[in-house]
């Protein structure tokens, strides 16, 4: 079986809070309106302990409804634990107003909602955020814009800037046709029916641009991004990864090796590490595991099953986060190894100093062939010695109306795993290079790049590189 692993890698070769029992009593404010700096107000419901006091506070901002159990089991859990927790609409999603325009005002409106919270008779002024994918994302955006009382930050499943995933406009500089779903899921103040819509025969609809109208429903957001098919001053707003350097409070990373976001992650914990503000470079931590888009949910991916020691107690790191900088208590969690990382194939989890590890020797494969390097049975290899002399180049036929497949669900839901990739490789206009067989055990560990020599007969070719493990 070939396996697809996704932009990170880390192979051995040869979730959120959990409810807990009911603790101190809780007071829940349903529905309280936090005015924006434009005087648009958005919709919060803020559960915080009975006893009188100032505590520290917990932020999430999600355009999935705030009323969802996760986060009613989350904020049990943190209230248990002395904390306010303020679970919020974004902007023209949930009971909030204004008009929903993905991604857009998760800055100012992040910065002003963090600053409301630190404002209120029951908080000691300090404010974590924490979130998942988009939840994820509107963190950095806010926190780029360097809000003062925002001292801590959990971000999961992180996204990327534009042209850096699926979810904005991929590196081609349109979305892939699946994140017409998610459009579609976010359509207006509440969340739409997935299942009213056959997406597997929707996502063969061209052009791109009336997919939405294919859909019915009509979608000016999705038409934006397309019509936006470069980073120009549109996206401006939408950017923090080349703001990092103004990101000032520490970050628990957190994501999974088949996350099809995954991207953003590791470059956002190396990036605050090597541009961040002075002590804050030592204060950020990456963990990954062998998970997809939904963080600590399962030990087996397809047929795939990584051990009982896959699913950790991210529960726990999360709380030991928030009391280390929220309240300043001295539980050694910024003194644990900063990486933390699950080696796939030998399913077992070890710690590093940092990301690219540590004495990692950066290895260059080369494609060799004679000219036949056309599916797996080929001639094409990966080798370690580069080619001395001028070699054929190897070509194939690329035709728009049956395009290669990747291996996912129709929907943005799940985007790929450890799938059996051979039959995708049997097909002609594929081309594949298979390394020698490893004798040793091989930690095959840190960030991909490749570089291709091509040229094309067509006005316009996309190239996609995979790094498969022959398992």
């Amino acid at each position: 079986m070939r396996c697809f692993v996704t932009v990170g890698w880390c192979l051995a070769l040869a979730g959120g809070l959990a409810a807990q029992s009911p603790g101190p009593a809780m007071v829940v404010d349903f529905g309280v309106r936090i005015p924006m700096r434009d005087g648009v107000p958005l919709v919060a419901d803020v559960y915080r302990p009975a006893a009188p006091g100032r505590y520290p506070v917990i932020l999430t901002r999600t355009p999935y409804n705030r009323n969802a159990d996760g986060l009613l089991k989350a904020a049990r859990a943190f209230v248990a634990r002395g904390y306010v927790y303020v679970a919020q609409d974004v902007r023209g999603r949930g009971d909030s107003e204004g008009e929903w325009r993905p991604y857009a005002n998760e800055g100012p409106d992040g910065y002003d909602s963090i600053e409301w919270c630190a404002a209120q008779p029951w908080s000691t002024g300090r404010v974590g955020t924490i979130g998942q994918s988009y939840t994820a994302y509107n963190q950095w955006l806010a926190a780029v814009r360097q809000p003062p009382h925002l001292a801590a930050m959990i971000v999961l499943a992180s996204m990327t800037d534009p042209m850096g995933d699926v979810w904005i406009s991929g590196p081609g500089g349109l979305p892939t046709p699946t994140m017409i779903s998610w459009y579609h899921l976010t359509a207006d103040h509440l969340n739409q029916n997935m299942d009213a819509v056959d997406w597997g025969r929707l996502n063969w609809h061209l052009p791109l641009l009336s997919m939405d109208s294919a859909a019915g429903r009509p979608n000016w957001r999705w038409r934006d991004v397309i019509r936006h098919s470069r980073l120009d001053e549109w996206w401006a707003p939408m950017r923090y990864q080349n703001q990092l350097e103004r990101v000032q409070v520490p970050v628990l990373h957190v994501s999974g090796w088949y996350d099809d976001a995954l991207r953003a992650t590791p470059v956002n914990f190396e990036g605050m590490r090597t541009r961040g503000a002075g002590a804050v470079r030592n204060r950020q931590r990456l963990v990954i595991g062998p998970w997809p888009h939904q963080i600590n949910s399962t030990s087996k991916l397809g047929e795939v099953d990584f051990g009982a020691s896959a699913i950790i107690d991210l529960a726990g790191l999360q709380a030991r986060w928030f009391d280390r900088w929220l309240k300043g208590e001295a539980n050694g969690v910024d003194a644990e190894p900063a990486v933390r990382l699950f080696a796939m194939g030998s399913n077992r989890w070890f710690d590093a100093a940092d990301w690219p590890i540590p004495g990692t020797r950066f290895t260059r494969f080369y494609l060799r062939s004679g000219g036949r390097a056309n599916t797996l049975d080929g001639d094409g290899r990966l080798s370690l010695e580069a080619p001395s002399t001028a070699e054929p180049p190897d070509r194939y036929r690329a035709d728009p109306s049956d395009p290669t497949p990747f291996l996912t669900e129709p929907s943005f839901a799940q985007l790929g795993g450890p799938e059996d990739y051979r039959p995708v490789e049997r097909r002609s206009d594929v081309l594949v290079y298979t390394s020698e067989s490893f004798t040793q055990p091989t930690l095959v560990c840190g960030p991909l790049r490749a570089r291709i020599t091509a040229a094309s007969s067509a006005r316009d070719t996309d190239f996609m590189v995979k790094v498969l493990d022959v398992h």
